[in-house]
């Protein structure tokens, strides 16, 4: 990193936490939850509050939308493990919101701790539900994702 040391985000730095419950299949033969997990709690936490949020501002299921958001990339830096039976704190924030996708960064916690288990790295791009070409972001999507920029 150049010399530079890695600023891990705090609990705070993220404007909302949805809560996931572990289950008894997230760990491995370890004793932690299994890396490939992490990646489906983002996508819980995302598509969760995406859902959620549109239906309390326009009363609309994103699901229905002629526009949807796909996951053309993710990333995720593993700092600590997560464990079974404790629930998972997921914070997020929108580090971008461009014309047709959204850069998400999803922090998982655990327990009390202020600094993050894993960070995530998480982009929608929005293509339409029909021919699957790039289009912008749906208004309701953009209007859920506000609170979170």
């Amino acid at each position: 990193m150049s010399g530079q040391e890695r600023t891990e985000p705090r609990r705070a730095d993220f404007p909302v936490l949805r809560r996931i419950t572990t289950r008894w299949a997230d760990e491995d033969v370890y004793g932690h939850v299994n890396n490939v997990v992490y990646y489906s709690y983002f996508d819980t936490a995302v598509n969760g509050y995406l859902i959620e949020r549109a239906h309390e501002l326009d009363g609309v299921d994103p699901r229905t939308l002629g526009a949807y958001g796909v996951v053309a990339e993710t990333g995720c830096r593993f700092l600590r493990e997560l464990r079974f039976p404790a629930d998972v704190e997921a914070g997020l924030r929108v580090t971008r919101l461009g014309t047709s996708s959204v850069v998400y960064e999803i922090g998982l916690f655990q327990g009390e701790s202020d600094t993050p288990a894993a960070v995530g790295r998480f982009v929608h791009v929005y293509v339409s539900g029909t021919d699957r070409t790039v289009t912008p972001v749906p208004d309701v999507v953009r209007a859920a994702l506000a609170p979170l920029t």
